[in-house]
Formats: structure tokens, sequence, C-alpha cells
């Protein structure tokens, strides 16, 4: 068995994990697209460099797009092979691969326009909105804790991580000539105390293992600090400042929590008499799906529910899916909230909001969530005092916030706390991926520290054989 990362290598976007197996089987874990990387971003996500069509089967760990996205462009390209994942992934990706079709096209007829008034030729986007609703016939859903046989050689059971909806660690027995290998990869892996999910559950024993490190050297805050932290930043904002509260989060599951801190300061009378907007289509969507998946909400959740059907929903919170009504939202000077996506200010319609509230100093901009290091939201984070949106420069008026413990990522404790699942003098081989390099470097010691041997940090397209 052969291993070869193509994404997510010293970086924390585009997981991609080939598994060439001795019996001529070709599984890819994860089919990420890059994001954030400004003018590479395009030419890195066309460049695979295996063939689509040679791939029998991706195994889906959960459904963000630096994990799922590049599904439809491979479906465009020739793969026929099946997609393998949770049914709660399945739904996700039913609306956001469509989303990102619906993007890539809209992106490449502007793109276009310039270069028609350059006399360049045009070009194709990276896949349409119909390659995304294609590539679904392509999905088979497995339940979690399920062992399934995906051919002759091989099975897969999904583990919950906790980190979205329908999230999993993907563990795969692997029969070859000199017995079975077991290699278990986690995606990503959430918090043990997430505010709606169901919290990690520990995955069988594995012989390989493939981890995250995101924050691979820090702690968050605790859920209820966290909390507090977001009640304050609403009252300074809206009440102290008579300003508007932005926040960038990502449509599926950031934007879900922050709503579900939000209904809990409502259900309290803690919350400022001012009008939130969740203004993403995608997001409203998302949020439907959340309700259908009540099978996965943690314990409180379900407390809450008993007295409160709808925690996704509460008389001052309004969902918004029409350009104009969100155009309307730059127009009204009271207080509010806005959360609008992406989580890393890099696209969506989050960076409208940013050009016209950024210069005002009444104004916040909060961060929930990472932002990569090339994107306008870690600009921001880092303090730069003007930021180009749209070719335009803005002065960074604005107080700018963050709030970590919002992230679905846990910090170096937590997501070594979770992998203490397993025995590390059974594990042959760790190998840290989807973080940066030096991140990486700190969590490998940490986890040495914790009894783990034998952890590679392996770079772009390095290649081992198990």
């Amino acid at each position: 068995m052969k291993l070869t990362f193509y994404g997510a290598a010293r970086e924390v976007t585009g997981s991609k994990v080939l598994i060439e197996t001795e019996h001529g089987k070709n599984i890819l874990l994860d089919c990420g697209q890059f994001q954030g990387k400004g003018l590479e971003t395009q030419q890195m996500n066309e460049a695979l460099v295996f063939p689509p069509a040679s791939i029998d089967h991706i195994i889906l760990s959960h459904a963000h797009i630096d994990h799922s996205g590049l599904i439809p462009f491979v479906y465009r390209n020739g793969f026929t092979g099946s997609v393998v994942t949770t049914t709660a992934t399945r739904d996700l990706c039913s609306i956001m691969l469509a989303d990102s079709g619906k993007i890539q096209e809209l992106d490449t007829q502007n793109f276009n326009k310039r270069r028609l008034k350059k006399g360049l030729p045009t070009v194709e986007p990276l896949f349409t909105q119909a390659d995304a609703i294609a590539c679904m016939k392509l999905f088979i859903t497995v339940g979690y804790d399920r062992k399934f046989r995906i051919d002759e050689y091989t099975t897969v059971r999904f583990t919950n991580t906790g980190h979205m909806l329908g999230g999993g660690v993907v563990t795969l027995e692997l029969k070859e000539k000199d017995g079975i290998k077991r290699l278990a990869y986690t995606g990503d892996i959430g918090r043990p105390g997430n505010r709606i999910l169901k919290h990690p559950q520990p995955f069988p024993q594995a012989d390989f293992l493939i981890t995250e490190s995101t924050y691979g050297d820090r702690l968050h805050a605790t859920l209820e600090e966290s909390e507090e932290d977001l009640w304050k930043i609403v009252h300074e904002t809206c009440v102290v400042k008579q300003g508007k509260l932005i926040i960038p989060a990502f449509s599926v599951g950031r934007t879900q929590e922050i709503v579900y801190s939000l209904n809990n300061l409502y259900n309290d009378n803690r919350l400022p008499k001012v009008d939130i907007y969740v203004d993403s289509p995608l997001s409203v969507n998302a949020t439907d799906i959340f309700r259908m998946h009540t099978e996965c909400f943690n314990e409180d959740v379900a407390k809450v529910m008993l007295t409160d059907p709808d925690p996704f929903g509460f008389n001052s919170l309004f969902y918004i899916t029409s350009k104009e009504d969100s155009m309307r939202l730059n127009e009204m000077k009271q207080p509010m909230i806005i959360i609008s996506s992406s989580g890393m200010m890099e696209a969506g319609r989050i960076k409208h909001h940013l050009a016209n509230n950024i210069s005002n100093p009444a104004n916040t901009v909060l961060a929930v969530g990472y932002c990569s290091p090339s994107t306008l939201g870690a600009r921001i984070l880092r303090g730069d005092k003007i930021v180009s949106i749209f070719g335009t420069k803005y002065p960074v008026n604005a107080d700018i916030k963050r709030i970590e413990s919002y992230s679905g990522h846990g910090d170096y404790k937590e997501m070594g706390d979770y992998i203490s699942c397993q025995d590390p003098a059974q594990l042959r081989n760790v190998f840290l991926v989807h973080g940066e390099y030096e991140t990486q470097l700190t969590y490998q010691k940490y986890l040495e520290s914790r009894g783990f041997r034998n952890i590679s940090i392996p770079a772009q397209a390095d290649s081992v054989v198990l």
C-alpha cells in the first residue's frame, strides 16, 4: 500500500490523500479544493497529478469545501467511481457543491469579461452547477459505526468527530498479502464540548494514523467563556457604540453555532434588542439540513428543544436569501448583527459588508474561525491598517475582534486527548496533515511527549509505502 499526500500537506487546504493498494485499487481520502491562495488557487485546483478516471473510490470525511470541493471537477474529468460518506455529509454536499459550482460559473463570467476587453481568450470554470448536481449520483451513504465493504479487499467505517454535521474519522481495513492493515484518517477533529453536535467518539485501533494539526500550537477558551465574550462584543458594539457587528462565518457549522449562542442569550433575556441577519442563501439551506439531522445533536441541545423546538430561530433573527435584501442592509444605519459567509472573508456577501462597514469606528468585525495566512481575513486580523476589497483600498477603522473557540477544530490538547483512544505502541506511523508547518512541528513535539512515535510531516506530493 502506498500513500501520496496531494493536499493539506504543510498547509490547511485542499485535503487529498491517495491510497494505491497492492490489488490495483485507488482510493482517495477526501477531494478538497485549495482555497484562499489568491491567483494560485485556480491553477492548483486544476493541476491534478492523477487521472480522475483512475480513482475507484473517494472516501469523504466531511462536507467542507476544502475536503469535498473538487468532487464535481474530478467527475467532470472522468471519475465514475463511488463517493462513500455519511448521510448528513451527503445532504450537505448536495447544497454546498451546487453553490460552489454556481460561484465558479459567476467568477468565470466576470473573469472572462476582463479577458475579452484585453483581447485574451476566455476560460472555462473549474466545474459548473450542473456538474455538481450530476456528481451526487455517485454518493453512497453509511451510518456511523457500521463497517461497510467497498470492494473485496477493503472495508470502511465512520466514527463521529464532532467537527461538523456528518463529519467522521475514516477507518479503513485493507486486506493485503501479508495480512489486514488498518488505516485511520481523522479528517478534522472537533471540540469535545461542541455546542450543537455530539462529542467526538473514540475510533477503532489503527496501525497507521493520518491526523489533522490546525491548532497544534494553541489552546482555546472554554465554550462558556466564548459565549460570554460574544455577549460582551454584542453589547459593546450594538449598545454602547450603536454600531454594526459583522461576523464572517462559514455557512455550515460556524453560522449555526453563532445562531445557537445568540438563541441562548435570547432565551436568557440577555440579548440586546437588535435585529440579527443571517445573510447567505447557503446558510439558510444548511440550517434546514441541520434541522433534519437532530440525531447528530448533543444532549444539551436536545434539552433546549424540549422548550424551544427551533434553536436556530427567534423573533429578532432574520434569514436573507435575495441579493436585494442583502444590499438593503448597507442602507440601514441602526445597530444590528450581520452573519455572512465566507469565514476567511475571501468570497461571498461578507466582502460587500466589509467594504461598507470596515472603515466606521462604531462597527466591529468579529472573526470566529481559522483564517489561512494568505486570506483577507488573515490580513485584517494581523492588523493591516488598509485592505483591498474588490480592488478598492479601505482604511480599517472598525474594531477587530476574534473568538477562536468558535472554531470547529480542537486545540492541541483536545486533539491529543482525542487520538489517545489509540494505543501509541500499536501505531506504526503517524502522519500530520492540515496544518501550517511551524504549527505542526510544535504539535509533533507535544504528541511525542504523550508517547506517540514515528511522527512524520509530509510535504506536498510526498509518498510512503506502508
